[in-house]
């Protein structure tokens, strides 16, 4: 009898030591998983979920948007209280500022492979320009209005216009050649 009870409290050391290891293993997988979670996977996971998301940018300003596509670099969306869609880089983005549901939830796996998902910026202001869409080029020190002329791999130019008007060669001011580093937020009416 004393040795019944000795392997049942050893088989119960055991199995409760094989259980701890179990639930470390896990714990430590979703630390990793975690660990490789960028910024744009965060975003994608709030898009996914079709809710609004405030974001504050690198010049310090903050806007709300419900994001609807996430590409490699960028995310496109609805600008809250606005009839505009925007493009916003990755890159540009200085903080997240999720509601605690949507913390959790940012942190939340979501599926890739989709086209979008490899598409880079410089993809998507291509498309702009080839439209002819008039654009707000939200940059450090305020905003520009006007139509993607050309984009490099690194770089725009953008025929400054007002915003109201088509690119006609009487109505630009300028042309400035932007690296699209300092693009902040493009803004399609």
């Amino acid at each position: 009898m004393r040795w019944d009870e000795l392997f049942a409290d050893l088989e119960g050391q055991l199995e409760h030591g094989l259980g701890a290891e179990e639930r470390e293993a896990e714990l430590e997988e979703e630390r990793l998983r975690v660990g490789r979670t960028s910024l744009r996977d965060r975003i994608a996971a709030v898009a996914a979920a079709g809710e609004a998301l405030r974001v504050r940018l690198l010049d310090g300003s903050a806007l709300e948007l419900v994001p609807r596509t996430v590409g490699r670099d960028w995310a496109s969306g609805d600008l809250v209280g606005s009839a505009a869609q925007v493009v916003l880089p990755v890159s540009a983005v200085a903080a997240l500022l999720p509601t605690a549901a949507q913390v959790a939830r940012s942190l939340e796996p979501v599926a890739l492979g989709a086209v979008t998902d490899r598409i880079g910026l410089a993809f998507v202001l291509r498309d702009l320009a080839r439209r002819r869409r008039t654009v707000q080029l939200t940059v450090p020190g305020g905003a520009l209005s006007g139509t993607i002329d050309r984009v490099g791999r690194d770089h725009l130019d953008l025929a400054v216009h007002p915003a109201d008007g088509w690119r006609r060669a009487s109505a630009v001011a300028r042309i400035e050649v932007l690296a699209l580093t300092q693009v902040l937020l493009v803004r399609v009416d």
